[in-house]
């Protein structure tokens, strides 16, 4: 029986009063009738604070008081910006239980369990006044964790079994260079969490984001170093490249002046913020590519429902001092736009095109849709696919198939013609797709158009480390009061 509309991610609780408190959108917290009904607002976000989302309810027993996760910054959300906090439905008290954490969880043997990266901590809890009493203490290390978009990976039954996945999360990797016959040889060999890969236009420099340490690092190819690049504080990443190579576009998040900035590929001077206002709410805008003539900065988001919006705004201003015009829309659709494939739309190399993923057919598919229209749009993969890459020679088109190897489509474009072929494997080898889910670019194509820089693992493969074991713990409770006594 369908109780309201949700979002992909949506979960919620079920009181013992009948009411049902979920997060039903990338938003505050609802109360859901559960004999069906408008939900109402119970939690609203707090914009000073940066809160972009509630998550994981746990309506406490009794009905008096709900648990849950908030979390600030917009898509490039730091799990370690999470904070555990508890609402009064009777004095409508909200306040902050530990921070730097998610998915509290209130157990029968009176403590509060949560999550701090892979370690459960356990904390005894005043249920009446619902306030943690002495100091947490580690009571599982392995808990497996790979993004604030999981429902979560443990759940316990009234009986005190206790049960979690587990893992040590993702293991770092490497990125590598590889080409059409499969081979591949060190790019960048230190191991790290990567993403959203750039070639610079002449090839000798690679933008990466550092999800571990949150900036961005430009490597010269040639002598094989790597510097940082951004230092502002928050979250710094997806990087893009001017067509003239001297200026990388970026977004910065959970920070108070967060937004897309612009700053010198050689580290000099300082970074400019192109928009006005902060980036944040319900809808966080991606920089995703610079046009060909360096004049439009093409922007795309997901918003209630994760559908598809994208947009270009007008690069103003003079040369030394840019800001960003009026954003004009060129695409929404209210279908899912296929996190993460979806947010890298990219524009063609003659700034004719528009090549993006959408997940209208029930699973990501790559389109292109004339720029800046009017016009229909072309399929171009066939069973799947995301992450469309335009070739420098303007005859071909990369995406990663839903098995995560690179394929290609040749085309023809003429006046408003988009004539695709069908798609054929550029590379058997398979790269990895992403870490910790999100819109993050796993390969970047050489302008020479004849390699490409990947992710995977140290040892050059990208067979996933697949979780397979569920860990049963007979008599949780009892141990639980025996370690942190309630």
């Amino acid at each position: 029986m369908t109780l309201c509309d949700a979002d992909p991610f949506a979960s919620g609780s079920w009181g013992e009063d009948g009411n049902i408190i979920a997060a039903i959108t990338r938003g505050g917290l609802s109360r859901v009738p559960s004999a069906g009904g408008a939900p109402m607002p119970v939690t609203e976000l707090d914009r000073q604070k940066g809160e972009t989302a509630h998550f994981y309810p746990q309506v406490l027993p009794g009905s008096q008081a709900v648990l849950f996760t908030t979390f600030a910054g917009g898509i490039l959300a730091d799990a370690n910006r999470a904070n555990i906090e508890v609402l009064s439905f009777k004095t409508g008290e909200r306040k902050t239980l530990v921070r730097g954490s998610r998915l509290g969880r209130y157990l029968p043997s009176g403590h509060l369990v949560y999550l701090h990266q892979n370690s459960l901590l356990a904390a005894a809890f005043d249920l009446d006044k619902l306030a943690i009493i002495g100091a947490p203490q580690a009571v599982l290390e392995d808990v497996s964790y790979i993004s604030f978009t999981s429902p979560g990976d443990f759940d316990f039954a009234q009986t005190g079994i206790f049960v979690y996945i587990s893992g040590k999360g993702e293991p770092p990797r490497s990125i590598f260079w590889l080409d059409s016959a499969g081979k591949t040889q060190p790019l960048h060999p230190a191991q790290g969490f990567y993403r959203n890969l750039r070639f610079s236009p002449d090839g000798k420099h690679l933008a990466f984001e550092t999800s571990d340490l949150a900036d961005i690092w430009v490597q010269n190819i040639e002598r094989d170093t790597a510097v940082r690049l951004t230092s502002l504080p928050g979250t710094n990443g997806v990087p893009l490249w001017t067509p003239d190579g001297k200026y990388i576009v970026f977004l910065s998040s959970n920070q108070p002046n967060a937004g897309i900035y612009r700053t010198r590929a050689d580290g000099s001077g300082e970074p400019q913020r192109l928009t006005e206002r902060p980036t944040g709410g319900e809808v966080t805008g991606l920089p995703s590519s610079v046009s060909p003539d360096g004049k439009r900065l093409l922007v795309s988001s997901t918003g209630r429902g994760f559908g598809a919006n994208i947009w270009t705004a007008p690069i103003e201003g003079d040369p030394d001092h840019p800001r960003l015009g009026k954003a004009e829309p060129f695409l929404h659709t209210p279908a899912f736009a296929s996190l993460p494939t979806f947010a890298m739309p990219e524009f063609s190399p003659d700034g004719r095109w528009m090549a993006f993923a959408l997940g209208e057919t029930g699973r990501s598919e790559v389109y292109v849709k004339p720029f800046p229209g009017p016009g229909g749009r072309w399929r171009i993969s066939a069973n799947g696919g995301g992450f469309p890459i335009w070739s420098p020679n303007g005859r071909e088109l990369f995406f990663l198939s839903s098995d995560q190897r690179i394929m290609v489509v040749d085309y023809a474009a003429k006046g408003d013609s988009f004539a695709p072929g069908k798609p054929r494997v550029w590379s058997e080898k398979r790269i990895l797709l992403r870490e910790g889910g999100g819109p993050f670019q796993p390969y970047a194509l050489a302008p020479d158009g004849k390699r490409f820089a990947v992710l995977l693992y140290p040892d050059g493969t990208a067979e996933e480390q697949r979780i397979t074991q569920l860990t049963f713990l007979l008599n949780f409770f009892d141990e639980l009061r025996r370690r942190v006594p309630p």
